[in-house]
């Protein structure tokens, strides 16, 4: 059977919303990662059969994958398509174009995805009468429809934490391990080979290069975020420091047949052995990689012993510890170099960027087995297993 395999990955770095990379518009920071990712692979771009790229919010571009194709200066006959699956959408890219490859139907996919939170368009309703003095209103962006229960993300993770019974301070203490984590993986250089740096228009002939997360508190302590009022009700235990913050970043990976990127001495970063995809109630979407990832690991055999690395994403604390017990994760192999809470999480660009971190951790620490997760806003859970053989 035809395999999948990861020959290139990389992320920009991620800047906090209205933050230093607010300038660069959405589809040029996801035309940086595929430029870049193609770039190290050294492959002849025509032999690329697809770009299969996720957004979500930055409406004024129509079917961002194509965009980013041409941005990034790949051939006019290499097509693009945009894919949606909320947070997990481009983790989505990866097994979708994994799955072409497998099944026969591709040998060079480009996947991955991109959000600028600092420039998300406004949506508005249509007017309901012809020459409406009224001014339109805000769209109400819905991810589950009313009578099941269209509750922001912000409530899903209270009713996470209810449900599991988590402290303010539990939920505290995992946001510091995350900016812990992160911090010191900054330190190590354990982000520099899969990072590229954007340089961004400052106006006046000058520029800026951004080379790190903006994110990131190495300061981050129980204290300062104990301070923190509840973000969604008065009584609440999700606070903005326990929270992923809104991100700017993108991420791309090469993914190819695996004897034609052996043939041409490609280093294999990861092959894709398994995907799956799961429901659960949209009130509580936080628990989606809790039914993703039984389902995958029993198609794939395994148990939650043999994943030598979680990468979880932290949408909310309460989520990921919820995710964390009932899965069984141990937790020292849970985000070992921090999570979206300290890293920041630009929605549908964060799926390739916990894939680049994958891979680096697993070649570092030469890793068999990896399992990258997400929790999906309208209630489903995302989980793909990679392996280093």
């Amino acid at each position: 059977m035809r395999e999948a395999v990861i020959v290139s990955a990389v992320r920009t770095p991620v800047g906090r919303c209205r933050g230093a990379l607010a300038p660069v518009p959405a589809h040029m920071l996801g035309a940086a990662a595929v430029r870049e990712a193609v770039r190290r692979t050294g492959i002849d771009p025509t032999r690329i059969d697809d770009v299969i790229f996720a957004n979500l919010m930055n409406n004024e571009i129509n079917n961002m994958g194509r965009m980013v194709a041409l941005e990034a200066d790949l051939p006019l006959s290499v097509p693009g398509i945009t894919l949606d699956r909320q947070c997990a959408a481009s983790l989505n890219a990866l097994a979708y174009g994994a799955i072409q490859i497998m099944a026969g139907f591709a040998d060079v996919i480009v996947a991955g995805g991109v959000e600028s939170d600092s420039r998300r368009t406004y949506s508005l309703e249509k007017a309901e009468v012809a020459y409406s003095v009224a001014p339109p209103k805000f769209a109400d962006i819905h991810t589950a429809p009313d009578r099941i229960g269209h509750v922001t993300m912000g409530i899903t993770a209270e009713n996470v934490a209810r449900r599991y019974g988590l402290s303010r301070r539990e939920l505290d203490d995992f946001a510091v391990r995350s900016h812990a984590l992160a911090a010191a993986a900054w330190d190590a250089g354990r982000f520099d080979d899969a990072l590229v740096p954007i340089e961004v228009d400052l106006g006046k002939g000058r520029t800026a290069t951004v080379r790190r997360d903006e994110c990131v508190r190495a300061d981050c302590s129980i204290e300062t975020l104990a301070a923190l009022r509840p973000a969604f009700i008065p009584d609440g235990l999700v606070t903005a420091g326990n929270s992923s913050p809104m991100s700017d970043g993108a991420g791309a990976m090469v993914v190819m047949e695996r004897e034609a990127a052996e043939a041409e001495g490609l280093d294999v970063l990861a092959v894709f052995r398994g995907y799956a995809v799961a429901g659960v109630d949209p009130n509580y979407m936080g628990l989606g990689p809790i039914a993703a990832v039984d389902k995958l690991l029993k198609r794939a055999g395994l148990s939650v012993a043999d994943i030598d690395l979680w990468e979880l994403n932290e949408a909310f604390a309460a989520q990921a510890l919820a995710c964390i017990r009932d899965i069984g994760m141990p937790i020292e192999r849970v985000n070992p170099n921090g999570g979206a809470i300290a890293l920041g999480h630009p929605l549908a660009g964060t799926g390739a960027i916990l894939t680049a971190k994958t891979v680096d951790e697993m070649r570092r620490r030469s890793l068999a087995n990896a399992v990258i997760s997400f929790c999906v806003g309208g209630g489903q859970g995302v989980a793909v297993l990679l392996t280093r053989k």
